[in-house]
């Protein structure tokens, strides 16, 4: 018997679980006292309510799991720094039905130009249906995955932290900044660079401190904009780290070189970027009005773990790097979408023993690649005679088609491919989003779930339709037979054979219920 063409069963609902498996969980304490068990409430709390805490909580949701995020600070961000969200960030908007939501509030720009600013035009036929950078006020998009994860029922406490927290093998007792305890079953760090559940989980954190600090500002200007883009253009190639773009209404991003101006401890002030425009560019431009001033370093480091027990890092918590590329908050949104149905599947119970485990062996490498191309970035940004030479050469090398792809799949995370053992290339890596029969296919994927697409109309999904949806459609825009796509969009499987099917749905989604 045939599967039907394309079958969806509800999310479950909000009852609580067994887990099926709970890793390797210490018995870690920090202030709160483990054996003190405060009543299940939540089955996952979340640290933070970022892009990436609020990301976490939408996937959790669409799968019933009860999420409390806690975000310490009371009102949004005073600035409005643009942010980019990159090709595949984008794509995942898609898979959940949230780019026609954001799209609006953005601007599309070309998806060129990223590594070390080196200024090359996109290649051809980048292999996405979102082939292009959105950039959009990073309070615009925090607010938009905050009222999506909200929709979906997660709660959200503003003025809230976590302070301390206690683990066992049954749950995370967390106790928060105004003494208050609750129980979940998970607790998640998504509080930034600084986290206090990274800390407190002592959790490594190595890598290099902040050698240069840059200034960073949105201002108004007191000149034309030709006179700025002909001191920009005349000095774009020996400094690297100097920028001005118009935003619009005589508004300007300023990026300059924090050298010899204030202490790091301290904010910056208008004066330091005029000094700093002065020293580099014989000018101020006139700069007045500042939305908002900050300096931010080259500060590289990465976490030991990305899970302790029952205890998980994500976004900033994890890694942090320079922003040179714009890398920064779309490797906490992808850890998120990596992270979410895993959890999610540990929680309802039917996730295979190292699902979750899993997260950190695909993550992890990822961020490790990121720190690296940042540190890349910021030696082609030095003005030494030594790095501007390799900064020339590369300019020369990205002229072939084939670098200047590799070093924009590197930047928007479309060339990842998680290693899920031997197969044809397409195993492991992202499918785009290609038509078929009812449309395109991540408008199929909105509700967090595995998905096989059947070419050969033979196959089905048997006792995993709870699980993972299917779709028979020999029309496909695919050069082999059939694929089984994880909740993340990656590609788990390729084939045509029900018995190898069977083996790989239960690798990756458990065992079918009895």
């Amino acid at each position: 018997m045939h599967s039907p063409q394309f079958t969806a069963e509800p999310s479950s609902n909000d009852t609580v679980e067994r887990d099926s498996t709970a890793g390797d969980v210490p018995e870690t304490r920090s202030r709160t006292s483990g054996t003190d068990r405060t009543p299940l409430v939540f089955d996952v709390i979340i640290a933070g309510c970022g892009p990436t805490g609020a990301m976490l909580a939408a996937e959790l949701r669409l799968h019933g799991v009860r999420v409390l995020v806690l975000e310490k600070e009371t009102e949004p961000k005073s600035f409005v720094r643009i942010v980019g969200l990159h090709i595949r960030s984008l794509e995942l908007m898609a898979m959940r039905g949230l780019l026609d939501r954001v799209l609006p509030h953005g601007r599309k720009r070309p998806a060129a130009g990223f590594f070390a600013a080196i200024a090359k035009p996109a290649p051809k036929d980048l292999d996405s249906a979102h082939a292009y950078l959105l950039g959009i006020r990073q309070p615009v998009i925090e607010r938009l995955l905050e009222e999506h994860a909200s929709e979906l029922g997660a709660q959200v406490r503003h003025g809230c932290a976590v302070a301390g927290f206690a683990q066992d093998d049954e749950g995370v007792t967390v106790e928060l900044s105004d003494g208050e305890r609750l129980r979940s079953r998970y607790l998640v760090g998504c509080d930034g660079a600084r986290s206090t559940v990274r800390k407190l989980l002592g959790v490594g954190f190595p890598g290099e401190p902040s050698r240069t600090d840059t200034l960073m500002g949105e201002m108004k200007v007191g000149v034309p904009q030709e006179e700025i883009a002909a001191k920009v253009a005349e000095l774009k190639e020996t400094h690297q780290r100097f920028w001005l773009r118009p935003f619009g209404e005589g508004v300007y991003s300023v990026v300059v070189p924090a050298a010899g101006v204030s202490d790091r401890t301290e904010p910056p002030t208008l004066e330091d970027f005029k000094q700093q425009l002065r020293a580099i560019a014989g000018t101020d431009f006139g700069v007045h009005s500042p939305r908002w001033l900050s300096r931010f370093g080259d500060a590289t480091r990465l976490a030991e773990r990305y899970r302790v027990g029952r205890v998980l890092l994500a976004g900033d918590a994890a890694h942090i790097h320079p922003p040179t590329g714009g890398q920064g908050l779309n490797l906490g949104v992808q850890d998120a979408f990596n992270l979410g149905w895993k959890l999610a599947a540990q929680i309802r119970g039917w996730a295979p023993e190292t699902l979750l485990d899993t997260y950190h062996a695909e993550r992890h490498p990822v961020a490790e690649d990121v720190l690296d191309n940042t540190r890349a970035q910021m030696e082609l940004s030095s003005t030494e005679p030594g790095p501007q030479a390799v900064r020339r050469l590369l300019t020369e090398l990205m002229d072939f088609d084939e670098v200047n792809r590799h070093l924009i799949e590197k930047i928007t995370a479309t060339g990842i491919r998680y290693d899920f053992g031997e197969g044809p290339d397409l195993l492991g890596r992202r499918l785009r989003d290609i038509d078929v029969k009812q449309g395109r296919l991540y408008d199929l994927m909105h509700r967090g779930r595995g998905l096989l697409l059947d070419r050969t109309e033979r196959l089905t999904v048997g006792g995993w339709s709870d699980r993972v949806d299917y779709l028979a459609d020999p029309t496909a825009a695919l050069d082999v037979p059939c694929l089984l796509l994880r909740p993340d969009g990656h590609v788990a499987w390729i084939g045509d054979d029900q018995r190898d099917l069977d083996d790989h749905l239960s690798r990756w989604f458990g065992k079918p219920p009895a």
